[in-house]
């Protein structure tokens, strides 16, 4: 697994691998990271970064070194960032220049960079401390080198244990970052095998192969595309952020042939397209307007429809519009060794979707192990050919972007507040985002609240994507006999 960076290095070491960087450097880059962290007692660390060469290498380094490596997004405000490495037991934050005022604030500046080894054989001495008062454990800060400097280490070698066993947690990646409670995803060495073998059989692969990656290495769509790129020996480049301008240059100058992308950026990329080289578009994170698929097909952009989660290390359920034009509604077959069931099947063959596989985790950490197959809380069915639709997302889940963000979130910081009655957040269409969150609201009565006091108050807890665009207050929130909130009726234009 962590093999296949090593037999590029050793076959073909002057190949791209990252950007500019060829096989070789990225090897040795990984070697000198990871001889940096390798005295760290710590089993598991966390990493904070926007996209770049110096992140996939600290990744890379850090699973060397078989530490589990969980991956933060860096829209979290640092509340939420404490919880997880509370929750998860992580007392080492690996983070970027760029990040650093992100972390806690119970976290003191602590470190710049790792002191050369050389100069210093002890990373205890290299490290300095800080202890919150109501933390038992001391929380170490270790700030990326720069690129420069890590590759200057010509004299780096190679002394690690290049073996995993499929069991063992590669990275950590939550589906849900609250303030409360959220499902942490081990994702083991054995699923993400069984995945770029399976996505490789489907996909292909040729010597000009050139992933773009403008997901971000943070959610399971970017390491997925790390870890593809590296089990069929080819390049990925590497943004830091979206620029509709650089992306449009790498299609047109047939710098790249791959990608994938969420509707939301395809979307405001498609009409610019007048010339390409692309072989593949993955596409999928939220729903797909056919428009979108119409548009797509005119100019043939080999749209690859897929369907997948954390869960499954990406996507699990994949097809070539351009081949299967009649089922462009769908989003495809099963992965190769990947099994879909519809459990509880209604008259009509709907139900709810199940997967079992090697992709598939074994379950949550912290959580009780998966007992048989995956319920993925989706809705939908299999036809005759044995293609998937999806009828319904998760119940209560709003896809904005690409971003997930869980209502119950939401709801449970604004319930406290003394004004509020009842509250209760619902997706609203967005052209820009596929889907926004909106608030709706009922105060006690006699008591009140400003929209913009509540999404201020909002705003200083939650990442941005998370942020309701739309507040409308009401005397009541619809209720059925039960007392069960009408999520369906409520609409900003009533």
């Amino acid at each position: 697994m962590m093999e296949w960076l090593r037999h590029g290095a050793q076959h073909y070491p002057n190949r791209k691998c990252i950007n500019e960087y060829t096989y070789n450097d990225i090897y040795r880059g990984v070697l000198h990271v990871a001889r940096n962290l390798a005295p760290l007692d710590a089993f598991r660390v966390a990493i904070v970064s926007d996209n770049s060469v110096t992140m996939a290498m600290y990744v890379l380094g850090a699973m060397l070194v078989h530490k589990e490596v969980l991956l933060l997004n860096v829209h979290l405000k640092p509340n939420e960032i404490a919880n997880q490495l509370d929750q998860l037991g992580i007392t080492t934050v690996l983070h970027s220049k760029e990040r650093r005022n992100q972390l806690p604030d119970t976290i003191e500046t602590q470190v710049s960079n790792l002191v050369d080894p050389i100069v210093s054989d002890s990373v205890e001495n290299q490290l300095s401390h800080s202890v919150d008062s109501e933390v038992s454990n001391s929380i170490v800060t270790i700030e990326f080198e720069t690129l420069e400097r890590i590759l200057s280490d010509l004299a780096v070698e190679d002394s690690f244990d290049w073996t995993f066993a499929d069991i063992d947690i590669a990275a950590i990646m939550n589906t849900s970052a609250t303030t409360g409670q959220f499902k942490a995803v081990p994702l083991r060495w054995g699923q993400i095998k069984a995945h770029v073998q399976a996505s490789q059989e489907v996909l292909g692969k040729t010597e000009q192969d050139n992933w773009l990656m403008v997901l971000p290495l943070f959610h399971v769509s970017g390491l997925s595309i790390l870890m593809r790129s590296l089990y069929n020996g080819m390049a990925v480049t590497i943004l830091s952020k979206y620029d509709e301008a650089q992306v449009l240059k790498l299609i047109e100058t047939e710098q790249i042939n791959m990608m994938s992308l969420v509707p939301t950026i395809l979307t405001q990329l498609e009409p610019h397209i007048t010339h390409h080289n692309l072989r593949v578009i993955l596409l999928g994170g939220e729903f797909i307007p056919m428009a979108l698929i119409d548009a797509c097909e005119k100019k043939s952009l080999p749209i690859y429809k897929t369907y997948g989660m954390t869960e499954t290390f990406s996507q699990s359920v994949t097809f070539s519009v351009l081949d299967y034009p009649d089922k462009r509604e769908s989003v495809g077959k099963p992965l190769p060794s990947m099994q879909v069931r519809i459990d509880n099947p209604d008259a009509d063959g709907v139900g709810e979707i199940h997967l079992t596989g090697p992709m598939v985790m074994s379950g949550y950490i912290n959580k009780e192990p998966i007992d048989g197959d995956f319920n993925t809380d989706d809705i939908g069915y299999i036809d005759e050919d044995g293609f998937v639709y999806i009828l319904n997302r998760r119940k209560d889940l709003i896809i904005s972007g690409g971003e997930n963000i869980y209502p119950k979130e939401l709801e449970d910081l604004v319930y406290p507040l003394p004004a509020v009655k009842e509250c209760a957040v619902v997706p609203v269409p967005d052209d820009k985002w596929g889907q926004v969150p909106a608030l709706f609201v009922a105060f006690h009565d006699g008591k009140s609240m400003t929209t913009d006091d509540i999404i201020d108050f909002m705003t200083n807890s939650l990442a941005k994507y998370k942020v309701p665009k739309y507040v409308k207050v009401l005397t009541a929130l619809p209720r059925n006999g039960t007392g069960k909130i009408l999520r369906n009726e409520l609409k900003l234009e009533n």
